[in-house]
C-alpha cells in the first residue's frame, strides 16, 4: 500500500505509506519493539495488547522521499482467531518475533508465518517481505542456537533474520531499515526476486547506506 505525494511536500518530494505487521507470541516484545521504534521509549511493564494496536513512524528515506510506516502490533493470541485475515489486509511487509530464551515462541514463529502466507500476498502473487527477529538477545542462555535459527529462517521463506534487543535498542532501527528497502524495491517492481529473500542472517554492518537518517 503506497501513497502519492504528501500534502505540503516540496517540489519533487515523494511521500510513501506502508503498512507493516508485527506478529508473534505474547511476551516476545512486539509492543516494546513498536514503542521503541516509533517513540524511542522502553517500558518493562506494557500491558498485553488486546486485538491490535497502532503506531506511526516517519522516516526521511532520502532527500526526495519520505516513508510513513503504519505499524500494526497484533496480539499474540490472534493467530487462533479469524481476525488476522482482516488485520493482514493490504500490508506491505511483516516482522515475526520470538524470544530467544523461550523455545515455544520460536517454534510458533512457523505457525505465524504459515498463517501470514495463507492470508496475504503481494499484488504480484509473491509472499510479502518478512523478517524474523530473534529478540531479547541480551539475555542468556538462548533456548535455540544461531544455526537453528538460520536454518529455520531459510526453510520457512523469511527474507532474513536479525538478533535484536528492544531493551538495549540493538538493531531495531537497522532491521526496520532493511525491511523498508525490501518494501521499496518490491513496490517499484524491481526487486521481485529479492522479496522472498534467502533467509540468511542479515549483517547490518554491511547494509548501512551512507547518509541514512530517520526521524
Amino acid at each position: 500500500m503506497t501513497g502519492g505525494a504528501g500534502a505540503g511536500a516540496g517540489m519533487g518530494q515523494r511521500d510513501r505509506m506502508f503498512k507493516v505487521l508485527v506478529v508473534g507470541d505474547a511476551t516476545v516484545g512486539k509492543t516494546s519493539l513498536v514503542q521503541r521504534y516509533a517513540n524511542d521509549s522502553f517500558n518493562r511493564h506494557y500491558k498485553s495488547t488486546v486485538g491490535v494496536d497502532f503506531a506511526l513512524k516517519v522516516v526521511q528515506w532520502s532527500e526526495s522521499e519520505t516513508v510513513r510506516l503504519q505499524l500494526w502490533d497484533i496480539a499474540g493470541q490472534e493467530r487462533f482467531t479469524s481476525m488476522t485475515r482482516l488485520y493482514y489486509r493490504e500490508a506491505s511487509a511483516c516482522v515475526i518475533m520470538f524470544d530467544v530464551t523461550n523455545i515455544s515462541t520460536f517454534s510458533n514463529s512457523q505457525k505465524w508465518k504459515q498463517d501470514l502466507d495463507s492470508k496475504l500476498l503481494l499484488p504480484d502473487g509473491n509472499p510479502v517481505p518478512c523478517l524474523l527477529l530473534a529478540n531479547k538477545c541480551d539475555l542468556s542462555p538462548w533456548a535455540v542456537t544461531r544455526e537453528e535459527v538460520d536454518r529455520f529462517s531459510k526453510e520457512n521463506g523469511f527474507s532474513g533474520w536479525v538478533e535484536t534487543s528492544v531493551k538495549e535498542n540493538k538493531n531495531i532501527n537497522e532491521s526496520m531499515r532493511v525491511l523498508i528497502e525490501k518494501m521499496m524495491s518490491s513496490s517499484t517492481g524491481d526487486g521481485s526476486s529479492s522479496t522472498a529473500g534467502s533467509g540468511d542472517y542479515i549483517n547490518l554492518k554491511e547494509t548501512s547506506p551512507p547518509g541514512w537518517a530517520c526521524c
